[in-house]
């Protein structure tokens, strides 16, 4: 089974100390976990219009990227770094929040639209569909028009605890998702969150 190619992973997220622990910053948690998990710091880069830093992951040498651009504009650092490396859109992984999977949950898929979430909504426009997403399950409020209060606010500690757990399973299938494909990273990450 080939592997997938990744060459960008983008974390999805506001800046700004304010956001950091808010369920919005889902996305950032990821990168930033990734991050530390390989030594490894993020410096501002403004030609990206975000935060940069490399990590190798199975063999593969990955750029991780937060925009700094608040999550309505994501889709412009995303296409300055795309654009910089000349990665196929196909070869990005972009991890964001989800309302429509509860704490605890995170799902690979490629492809689709952005579901209602402003960050995909301006990478799509920036960047097309077509480049994989991981979607941090933060669960949903029940009524949509409490959904931009809920996102931008911190969960209660219990979901706080299965969001990040989620982000640690989906730390762990990472190199089997590039070293085996997504087939097999999807079987792994969706049958860890279904037990719960």
């Amino acid at each position: 089974m080939a592997g997938t190619d990744i060459q960008i992973i983008v974390g999805l997220g506001n800046p700004g100390p304010e956001h950091g622990l808010t369920r919005h910053n889902a996305g950032f948690w990821f990168v930033d976990a990734l991050a530390r998990a390989h030594g490894t710091q993020f410096r501002a880069h403004s030609r990206y219009h975000g935060e940069v830093a490399k990590v190798e992951v199975g063999g593969r040498d990955i750029t991780l990227l937060k925009p700094q651009t608040y999550m309505n504009r994501s889709g412009i650092s995303v296409r300055a770094l795309v654009d910089y490396t000349k990665a196929p859109t196909s070869e990005v992984l972009v991890v964001h929040d989800e309302l429509d999977l509860p704490p605890g949950t995170a799902r690979l898929k490629f492809g689709g639209g952005h579901g209602g979430h402003n960050g995909l909504r301006d990478t799509i426009t920036h960047c097309g569909a077509e480049f994989w997403r991981l979607r941090i399950g933060i669960g949903h409020p029940g009524d949509r028009n409490q959904v931009i209060d809920y996102v931008l606010q911190r969960a209660a500690p219990v979901d706080e605890d299965a969001i990040v757990e989620s982000i640690g399973a989906s730390l762990e299938v990472l190199p089997t998702f590039l070293r085996d494909g997504a087939e097999k990273a999807m079987k792994l990450l969706h049958t860890q969150g279904s037990d719960k």
